[in-house]
């Protein structure tokens, strides 16, 4: 019997929500800014499901709450989510349902990836509390094992950039793999002090627009970083008329993320890939994302994890589907205590073994 998609297992799957409540999470971060996030919290049948919302711009969050600061941070639904989530439902028909339920009630969001992030923190909290109330969980309703997930730890080089942070986890973590963000202040000095044969991953973030990683195409510095790391995937390159010829003979080291978000999207690259950045919260909708995770397996595409600076169950999550779809990978999932502004003393090594007995959606 053939293996079921992740969509296909869970869409029958009973789902009862009695209540929905909210909670506000805030933290410093290596990158240099604070991160927010909320986690939904569905109850029903004695259950609880969780999901983090991973929009990045804390107004999104703040919205949310009447007063944001305030402690504790849980606060109950006051937003109408609890009239549109309650009910009896199969996992399919909640998912169907809100599509016609406003997610952001006070207003749209600063960005449009908004919509999906928050889509997707809802049903997955959904997906971990039918999970939960049918007493299973993820890789049991797949008819797979949890298996050990590597990691790669991200991070940027700071202003200017030097190679100490990487080489205080490398100290740390013997043999961990890292994934990171080449910019055009990079030397050739700040390469030799970094361990290259450890670099898995370089995002050159040539497609976000309007941020404040923002990364112009520049054909002679693609050029560089490719020379400079001849063993690493190249995520992310602009490809123009500038700088498509960099790129000839070296398509199989090119992933993609930012602009996946779907079957859709991946077939408009400029080539068929042999790499992708799963990141299930440009998806907003599980079926979106199952039916991609296919799409790529189908076509023996290598798969790994994508993280966003979650706070709460969602970085937890990414852990659960590495586990079950790409446990060998260069996941881009390092536990959260890696994106501390300063780096702790000690940290967990790569692979991340799962918990005995999990349950719902939970690694």
């Amino acid at each position: 019997m053939s293996t079921p998609t992740l969509f296909r297992a869970i869409a029958d799957l009973p789902l009862t929500i009695e209540s929905v409540a909210l909670r506000r999470r805030a933290s410093d971060t290596s990158s240099g800014f604070e991160r927010v996030s909320t986690t939904f919290r569905l109850r029903g049948g004695g259950e609880l499901g969780r999901g983090e919302d991973v929009t990045y711009d804390a107004p999104d969050h703040d919205a949310l709450f009447a007063d944001p600061e305030r402690d504790p941070r849980t606060t109950v639904d006051g937003l109408g989510f609890e009239a549109a989530f309650a009910g009896e439902w199969t996992f399919r028909e909640f998912s169907r349902h809100l599509d016609d339920v406003d997610l952001f009630p006070v207003g749209e969001p600063e960005r449009k990836t908004g919509y999906p992030y928050r889509r997707w923190a809802v049903e997955s909290a959904a997906m971990d509390l039918a999970l939960r109330q049918a007493d299973t969980d993820l890789p049991s309703i797949l008819g797979r094992e949890a298996a050990p997930v590597t990691f790669a730890a991200s991070t940027r080089l700071g202003e200017p950039p030097t190679a100490d942070r990487v080489t205080a986890i490398a100290e740390r973590v013997p043999g961990i793999g890292f994934k990171l963000d080449p910019t055009d202040d990079w030397t050739d000095a700040v390469v030799d002090d970094l361990p290259t044969e450890q670099v898995r991953v370089l995002d050159l973030k040539g497609l976000y627009e309007g941020t404040e990683v923002d990364q112009e195409p520049d054909p002679e510095f693609y050029e560089w970083v490719l020379e400079s790391f001849p063993n690493a995937v190249i995520e992310d390159p602009a490809i123009t008329d500038e700088t498509r010829h960099v790129f000839e003979g070296e398509e199989h080291r090119v992933s993609w993320d930012y602009p996946i978000d779907g079957v859709e999207s991946v077939e408009a690259l400029p080539w068929e890939p042999e790499w992708l950045n799963v990141k299930p919260s440009r998806f907003g909708t599980l079926e979106s994302l199952s039916d991609t995770i296919e799409w790529a397996r189908e076509r023996d595409v290598t798969l790994y994890g994508g993280g966003q600076f979650e706070l709460g169950v969602g970085r937890d999550q990414l852990h659960a589907l590495a586990s079950v779809f790409y446990p060998d990978a260069p996941n881009d999932v390092a536990p959260r205590v890696f994106n501390d502004p300063d780096v702790p003393d000690r940290l967990p090594a790569t692979p991340l073994a799962p918990a005995a007995a999990a349950r719902g959606f939970e690694f």
